[in-house]
Parts: C-alpha cells; sequence; structure tokens
C-alpha cells in the first residue's frame, strides 16, 4: 500500500465520524421540520429537495420551502416557477401515498401579508404604500432570514404538511438564519424608532407639544442627514406600525421556540473545504449553545477514486519517468549508422530496389532492426521508434499528473474533514460525492436523496451541486 492510501486509512481509523442515518430521520412521524443551513454555496438547495423527494416517495405529506434566487429547484421539480404558494409536484412514485409540494419565499409578499393580518384595512393601505415600507420589505438587512423564519410559522400553523423541509436563505454568514429575528427585533425596539414613535404613543395636545418642542432638534438633524421626506416616510410608517410591533417580536419568540422542539432537526451542510467546513463548526457550536436540536452534517461534493493505492508521489515520478524518455534524442538521429542519417527511414531508399544490400546495416542479435526480438521496436536508448508508441506515452503522463492531482485533492479534503471531526466527534456525517453536473429532474434528485441516504460516496462518482 502505499504511503498516501495508508495514511488516509489510517486517519478514518483514527478519527472516524459516526454515520448520518437519515431514512430514520425523515420516516419518525415525530419530525416535523428540517431546516438545512450552511454556507452559501454549498448545495442546501439540492440536499432539501432531495430529502423531500425521498421523504414523499416514503409515505410523507412534504411541503419543500426554499429561498434560492436560482430557481433551480423549480425546474429540477419539473414546475415551470415557484412562488409564495406551495405548488403540487408531479411525476412521483406515489405507490406510498405521499405527496411533495414546493414553493419559494417571495420576501416582499410575506411581510405584505403579515401587515395585511395584523392591521385594519386603512392602515394596512397606508403602511403598504409607505416608501420607506417598501425599502423595508424589498432590502433590509435581515428581512429575507426573518421572512423565512415567519413563512415556516405559517406554515407550520396550518398543520396541513407532515413535514416541512426549509432551505435556509444563501448568506455570508450562516447564522444570519438564527440572528434575524433578534436583529429585527433590535431595530424594531432601537432608540430611533422609540423616539419616532413617542409623538403617537402621547397622542393630542400632549403630543404635539412632544413633537413640537422636543422632537425639534433631533428631527431638524435627522432631516439633514437623512433628508425631509425620508424622514417624514419614516415617523409615518413608525405611527402606523405600532400596533403591530408587539406582534412581530412575538412570531419571532414563537417561531425560535419551534425550532428548538423535539420535532425540529437541523441539517448543516458543507462542501470539504477549509471556510465551507470551518462556518458548518461555528453553526454546529451555535445550534448546541442555543439548544437546538442538531441531527448531523451533510458534506456535499466529496472527491474519491477507485485508484487510490496508486499514490501521488509514485504517479508523479512515474510521468517524469516517462517524459524523460520522451525527451531523449529522435530515433532518426539515434539510427544513425556511418553518417548516414535517416537512411532506412527515407521516402527515396525506403523498400528501393535500387538501395545496395551493403549500404542496410546488418541487424546484430537483439538490435533494434530484428524483426524477430520484440524489443526492436524500442531504440538502442529505450525510446519507441513508433510515433504511435510515442503519443501513448505522452497520454500515459498525463493522465498520471492527473491522478497525482486527484490524490493530492482528496488528501486536502481528508485533512479538512479530520479536523472537523477532531473539533466535534459527536457528529454524524453523511457525505456525498461530487457529481460532474448539475442536477435537472427528478431522476437526478432520487440519486441524490438515494446517496444520503447511503451516508457515504459510491464509486463511480455522483454529487450534489
Amino acid at each position: 500500500m502505499s504511503p498516501d492510501a495508508d495514511a488516509h486509512d489510517r486517519h478514518r481509523r483514527l478519527s472516524p465520524a459516526p454515520v448520518l442515518d437519515l431514512d430514520p430521520l425523515i420516516d419518525d412521524p415525530g419530525t416535523r421540520i428540517v431546516v438545512c443551513c450552511g454556507s452559501g454555496g454549498v448545495g442546501k438547495t439540492t440536499t432539501a429537495a432531495a430529502l423531500g423527494l425521498r421523504a414523499a416517495e416514503r409515505g410523507r405529506k412534504v411541503v419543500v420551502l426554499t429561498i434560492d434566487p436560482a430557481r433551480r429547484l423549480a425546474q429540477s421539480m419539473g414546475i415551470d416557477s415557484l412562488d409564495n404558494v406551495p405548488r403540487r409536484v408531479k411525476g412521483l412514485d406515489d405507490s406510498a401515498s405521499g405527496e411533495l409540494h414546493a414553493m419559494m419565499l417571495d420576501m416582499k409578499r410575506t411581510f405584505d401579508e403579515i401587515v395585511e393580518a395584523h392591521a385594519d384595512a386603512e392602515r394596512a393601505a397606508t403602511i403598504l404604500n409607505n416608501p420607506f415600507y417598501q425599502s423595508l420589505s424589498a432590502g433590509f438587512a435581515g428581512t429575507q432570514e426573518y421572512m423565512a423564519m415567519e413563512k415556516l410559522g405559517q406554515l407550520r400553523a396550518r398543520d396541513e404538511w407532515d413535514l416541512i423541509v426549509v432551505d435556509t436563505p444563501p448568506s455570508r454568514s450562516a447564522l444570519d438564519f438564527l440572528d434575524a429575528p433578534k436583529r429585527l427585533g433590535s431595530f424594531l425596539d432601537g432608540r430611533l424608532i422609540r423616539l419616532l414613535t413617542a409623538p403617537a404613543k402621547l397622542g393630542g395636545r400632549a403630543g404635539m407639544k412632544f413633537l413640537n418642542v422636543g422632537m425639534s432638534m433631533m428631527t431638524g438633524t435627522l432631516g439633514k442627514l437623512l433628508g425631509g421626506q425620508l424622514l417624514k416616510d419614516v415617523q409615518t410608517f413608525v405611527a402606523a406600525m405600532d400596533t403591530t410591533f408587539g406582534g412581530f417580536r412575538t412570531r419571532a419568540d414563537a417561531t425560535y421556540k419551534l425550532l428548538q422542539a423535539p420535532g425540529t432537526a437541523f441539517l448543516v451542510v458543507a462542501a470539504p473545504e477549509r471556510d465551507a467546513l470551518r462556518e458548518a463548526a461555528y453553526f454546529v457550536e451555535r445550534l448546541a449553545a442555543e439548544d437546538m436540536p442538531l441531527a448531523g452534517l451533510v458534506l456535499n461534493r466529496v472527491h474519491g477514486s477507485g485508484a487510490d493505492r496508486l499514490s501521488a508521489e509514485r504517479a508523479l515520478a512515474a510521468a517524469e519517468n516517462l517524459e524523460a524518455v520522451e525527451n531523449l534524442e529522435e530515433p532518426r538521429i539515434v539510427d544513425q549508422e556511418g553518417g548516414k542519417a535517416g537512411l532506412r527511414n527515407s521516402p527515396d531508399t525506403y523498400g528501393s530496389s535500387e538501395s545496395p544490400a551493403s549500404e542496410a546495416p546488418a541487424p546484430d542479435e537483439g538490435s533494434p532492426a530484428d524483426p524477430k526480438n520484440p524489443s526492436s521496436e524500442r531504440t538502442e536508448k529505450g525510446r519507441s521508434a513508433d510515433p504511435a508508441d510515442r503519443s501513448v506515452d505522452q497520454l500515459t503522463a498525463s493522465l498520471l499528473r492527473l491522478h497525482a492531482d486527484r490524490m493530492q485533492l482528496l488528501s486536502r479534503e481528508q485533512r479538512t474533514r479530520d479536523r472537523f471531526t477532531a473539533l466535534h466527534p459527536e457528529v454524524a456525517v453523511a457525505e456525498v460525492a461530487a457529481l460532474p453536473g448539475d442536477v435537472h429532474d427528478l431522476a437526478g434528485l432520487r440519486n441524490i436523496g438515494n446517496r444520503l441516504a447511503a451516508g457515504r460516496p459510491e464509486l463511480p462518482e455522483a454529487a450534489v451541486d
């Protein structure tokens, strides 16, 4: 066994990670919510869709909530488009009587629904038409994450599905999903908001007096910083929203407790890369600190090789040997005899009846020209005289270098996994091998679900994108 392969096996023996078994998790009627979380670009959307499909084909009524702006989930499920309403996915194996629905979070529409549900018609219209609200609902930092939790709370309250699978928003930090309710609550409870809502809360002459005297300096300063119209829009907005602020906080707290409940399971999704697994480690620690139920880690795009007994060092050495032979003198120079360069290969003399027999060198035993000796196809310096053989050597050297690159990649990925496992040996891991392309249909999602359930990569390679 090569040193690399031996080290690879030794790492697995010294730091084995428990295998994450996902079928019992999604089959359990007590599991009502599965949250796929992690940093951006690690395969959360495909993981969520594959798990939802697998759960549905095993008999559960499932809805997958995605926040993927690329809309790949709709494409892979054969749906023209997804919106804020769950859509039934067709083409499933429904022998187990399961159902699959999918939806994509519409952040602004969800915010509008909250306003419409918690304000009378006149006040709701005032809020929805307010320019500051329109900016807030479309792009305020953390709004997407907060609305994802709002939508999750709405879906759970309807009690229409056995299982809700959530694909958390793509963000620079995987912790944003958990932090969003607190951030929005801090904004709504902030000093500026309290000052702006104070006149409305006081009301009547007292409110007007406060506004005219106590607020004059502050509004003058803010008017210069923000612009008078923006400040007026903010004041109108907070006055109209004041009665719904408590509802935001109450629902955020309720959803947060729902995420801590036994019926919820978090799956941290990562790739075998340093930054992604560092983010995954932070998330694992945060979930533990918040007493949230972690099911395990899904490790996507794990590379493998069916020839891992050939180490990178040996492959590179073999490639260098072939390339060294390739750099020897050309056959026509090697085959020179008595200054007659290339005589044997000359188009004018090769095979010609005019060529004197005395000019052709007599083949000695074992010489390159000996047709009875297999080694006669090689030159006296071991170099093949056949261009086809030279092409094979070049191709072999290139393949050996590619294999060396693959083995070095495997070694880096294994070291990265080992560091994570050393920090969190209790975290169960399901590995999915890297696919050559994206998943585009239900068959691809079904394949990913099978491999997720297996927990370890298989050859030939498959993948989560």
